[in-house]
């Protein structure tokens, strides 16, 4: 059943290509970033410690991850995000708009044959988006009260809702 969520060689081959061709135009300034064409190493991974930590919050408080289970996690989930995101800017520079966002990940992912992962994210987005609008709501509620107790009025002080989701719990969220 895996083999559902694969995309195609062909896909794949186009996406690589195409995100490397990117990569290489967008990172073009200093020398210190950039090397004849290829980005460094650390410039392509994510940060193993922050790779590491996301492991570590799905396995138990005792289990412990080898250095080379951290780095091939950095690997994959690097080179994902790579993938996905050169399918995204595609589409971008084809609708000739300069900047990809949540939306254009959601396609991308849907497009490449990943729809369970597309589904998760663009749950997350609506929610993530909703909970963005309350807290510039609860800002101006702030700034108006603060406003009104310089003036002599109430001071009400409103802090905002702290944000979670976990793309895990997919089954649970309807």
């Amino acid at each position: 059943m895996v083999d559902n969520i694969r995309p195609h060689n062909s896909e794949k081959q186009r996406a690589l290509k195409s995100y490397t061709n990117y990569a290489a135009v967008c990172v073009g300034g200093g020398d210190e970033d950039y090397d004849g064409g290829v980005l460094k190493e650390q410039e392509r991974l994510l940060p193993i410690a922050n790779v590491g930590r996301i492991m570590k919050q799905i396995l138990p408080p005792n289990a412990k991850i080898s250095k080379e289970g951290k780095e091939t996690m950095q690997e994959c989930v690097s080179e994902f995000i790579s993938f996905v995101t050169g399918e995204a800017s595609d589409k971008c520079h084809k609708e000739k708009r300069k900047t990809v966002n949540g939306d254009d990940i959601c396609w991308a992912l849907g497009s490449l044959g990943f729809d369970d992962y597309s589904d998760s994210l663009k749950r997350y987005l609506i929610r993530y988006r909703e909970a963005e609008g309350e807290r510039a709501a609860n800002q101006n509620k702030a700034a108006a009260a603060a406003h009104d107790a310089d003036n002599g009025g109430g001071d009400q002080r409103v802090s905002p809702a702290p944000f979670s989701f976990n793309l895990m719990e997919k089954r649970r969220i309807v």
